[in-house]
């Protein structure tokens, strides 16, 4: 196959796959919009910023368990020296942290940025995101529960597709949120002196 048409078709696939950890995420991007703002300042970069440090901190973890999870499942074997109850109990660990984290956003975090961020009004983008991924979450939790109690084998195939019914949508959410929340956004909407009074 020639190099270009090669080229292409990795490409193609690419765009088809779930994305992994090792890849660069769009958030770390500014767009264009966002170069012909005047620069921050370092101090009001370091006002600006920390929501989207701190939300990327909560994201890479999650985006570490399920990298190692679907790892596996394309691989078709567990991480060496795992075993069925310690791989079974990473996906329990992340299912219930990533619905605790959606809860803490939705109770506390969302409301206050929808005062002036469209992004996070209700039954917009982010939020229904998060309605999209739990729809996937409860039926992988499902799976994760029917293999611990013994009602299912273990099947990492099976998995595999459980964790396809979210996934696209998951990684999308990992990156949309902390680009919502990155300096050079957030200064369209808020003032230094709101920035430092936000719950996060």
């Amino acid at each position: 196959m020639a190099e270009p048409e090669y080229a292409k078709v990795v490409a193609e696939e690419h765009v088809k796959a779930v994305p992994t950890a090792a890849e660069p995420t769009k958030a770390a991007a500014p767009s264009q919009e966002q170069q012909a703002l005047p620069k921050l300042t370092p101090m009001e970069f370091r006002i600006y910023n920390p929501m989207a440090e701190h939300m990327d901190m909560f994201h890479e973890n999650f985006r570490r368990s399920w990298n190692l999870m679907y790892g596996a499942c394309n691989s078709g074997k567990r991480p060496l020296g795992m075993s069925i109850r310690q791989f079974l109990a990473v996906g329990s660990e992340f299912s219930h942290h990533l619905e605790v984290h959606h809860s803490i956003e939705e109770q506390h975090i969302f409301p206050v940025l929808a005062k002036k961020m469209p992004a996070f009004k209700k039954e917009l983008e982010l939020l229904t995101q998060h309605k999209q991924i739990h729809a996937g979450l409860e039926k992988f939790e499902a799976y994760i529960e029917d293999c611990k109690s013994g009602e299912k084998e273990l099947r990492l195939q099976e998995m595999k597709t459980v964790m396809e019914t979210f996934g696209t949508v998951l990684w999308q959410h990992l990156d949309d949120e902390v680009n919502q929340l990155k300096a050079e956004n957030m200064r369209k909407y808020w003032t230094l002196e709101e920035m430092r009074r936000m719950p996060m």
